[in-house]
């Protein structure tokens, strides 16, 4: 899309044109405005309380047909008003849980369908005025699921905060990552890079600063950040990056892609080429993923990057922190880190935290790393009380997030142009009688200053019976929120000489190194075989 400001504003029903201050500058944002108008055309939104929420904005074309496995294309330009106040289609996916926790909250309501689903929503104060900090959100999901409708991704809080939040809808599953020959590799993650541009050519007209803009994911989500970072096509649309529970070191490649496509292909009967994919039903594509599990990623040269977890994603020759290493990103401030029990949400709602063995801990490690004899030891080491449950949950969450997330990080701190931020969220959820822990999501609803909805509480709410110190979200939530405005949440950055990393818990505390004995046991020349 080219660069260019809003064409025009609408206050009420009344006409008013639009302002060209500059760069950075765009139409004046008056207090009772329902309407704005972006360079396809107007859209009304709704107040809700303090904000004024914008829904289903398309930044694309909807991707109908063989364009499922094009690259994003311009959305055309609307006439009239075009109705944001309703929530609309999201990307094909299947129903998703884990075990014993409610994931609802999260995971949403599954597949609203309709093919115009690259949208985003808008949050901003209902009284802007122009000129505030973006935030754009790349939601989770394991590749395969999710969308901007689920509950926790609410922006009133970050509007309420000065904050115009921008919420991803992007291509998931089979036409978001599957690597098939005629096609672009990683059409989702250039949906979020679609998204980067639409948000350059219109946020002044919500009163946003196009200059300062904070790119945010978690899980999925935050991995597609780490290649967004990496990524050349999408230098100068963004100055900020917050990487949560994500991995610079989570991509497939090339060969490990091309076996998960070629199963693909034998499970749906047609070549595998983009081609014969468009010829597939959106219904077929989806049930197609559900038998991809068993693809078998470890090669001569890289284990599985996932863990299992999802059998598409990113799909790149050189992973995101060695492109960061080499200098892609080195302008952009970088706040990453991860929770201290990521891999409880994938063992203790399914009854496999505590049904452990020595035998499952040295399996992990076998499925994970070259010398996995060598990792259990470096972990039995720092974690000497620690069960069999305790240490397959460290090294999983670890193969999947942690090790990536570190290695991202020190490649990121080599660059004195920008600045890295470090946290570890530690606060432990009392669900599943407490097992459940500062496990993968968990820190989420801190984020959004969401943790009073009711389907996160109770025993298998997200973060269980008992509530969370009452100042923790604030605190969190307002960590981001000025990073987002000045690109410092509030403690001393990450060296590769320190590794300053905050604990976020009841308590907040900086630690040097939290980690250290693993991080070196996963270190880029002890990662692969």
């Amino acid at each position: 899309m080219p660069e260019a400001g809003p064409r025009s504003g609408f206050v009420s029903n009344t006409f008013v044109p639009a302002a060209h201050p500059g760069p950075g500058k765009g139409t004046v944002v008056h207090h009772d405005t329902d309407v704005v108008t972006t360079a396809q055309g107007a859209v009304r939104g709704m107040r809700k309380d303090t904000a004024t929420v914008f829904l289903n904005i398309p930044y694309a074309a909807p991707p109908r047909g063989a364009g499922r496995f094009a690259p994003p294309r311009p959305h055309e330009p609307w006439d009239g008003v075009r109705d944001a106040t309703a929530p609309g289609p999201n990307a094909p996916q299947a129903a998703r849980g884990l075990g014993e926790v409610d994931m609802s909250p999260y995971f949403g309501t599954g597949w609203s369908r309709g093919e115009d689903h690259l949208t985003v929503n808008v949050w901003r104060p209902a009284d802007a005025d122009g000129d505030l900090p973006v935030m754009v959100f790349v939601h989770g999901g394991g590749f395969v699921a999710g969308s901007t409708r689920s509950a926790l991704y609410d922006g009133a809080a970050f509007a309420r905060h000065g904050v115009v939040l921008v919420t991803v809808n992007y291509r998931l599953g089979i036409p978001g990552f599957l690597d098939l020959p005629g096609a672009p590799a990683n059409r989702g993650l250039l949906d979020v890079v679609a998204a980067l541009r639409w948000v350059r050519e219109n946020i002044t007209a919500f009163g946003g600063d196009r200059r300062n803009v904070t790119i945010f994911g978690q899980s999925a989500g935050a991995t597609i950040v780490g290649g967004v970072l990496a990524a050349p096509e999408a230098t100068g649309l963004f100055q900020r990056a917050i990487v949560q529970s994500g991995s610079g070191s989570g991509a497939f490649t090339p060969e490990q892609a091309r076996r998960v496509s070629e199963a693909a292909a034998e499970a749906l009967g047609v070549e595998r080429h983009a081609d014969a994919f468009a010829e597939v039903s959106d219904e077929r594509l989806v049930e197609a993923v559900g038998r991809l599990a068993a693809v078998d990623l470890r090669t001569g040269t890289h284990f599985d990057p996932l863990v299992g977890l999802s059998p598409v994603g990113l799909v790149l020759d050189t992973q995101p922190a060695r492109s960061v290493a080499a200098g892609l990103g080195a302008d952009v401030d970088l706040l990453i880190g991860t929770n201290a029990e990521e891999g409880n949400l994938y063992l203790v709602p399914v009854g496999e935290h505590a049904a452990s063995t020595t035998a499952d801990v040295h399996a992990v490690a076998a499925r994970t790393h070259p010398d996995p004899e060598r990792l259990v030891e470096a972990y039995r080491a720092s974690r000497p009380e620690a069960s069999p449950g305790e240490l397959r949950s460290a090294i999983l969450g670890d193969a999947a997030f942690g090790a990536g997330s570190r290695a991202l990080a020190d490649a990121h701190a080599t660059h004195p142009r920008s600045r890295t931020f470090g946290y570890e969220f530690a606060w432990r959820s009392t669900a599943m009688g407490g097992a459940l822990g500062a496990a993968h999501t968990v820190e989420l609803p801190f984020v959004f200053d969401r943790t009073h909805l009711p389907r996160l509480h109770g025993p298998h709410g997200l973060l269980g019976p008992q509530r969370p110190p009452a100042d923790l979200a604030a605190r969190m939530h307002g960590a981001w929120v000025r990073f987002a405005r000045t690109g410092d949440p509030g403690w001393e950055p990450y060296t590769t000489e320190r590794r300053a990393t905050m604990r976020i818990d009841a308590e907040w505390t900086l630690i040097d190194d939290p980690r250290g004995q693993e991080r070196r046991a996963w270190s880029p020349g002890n990662r692969h075989p």
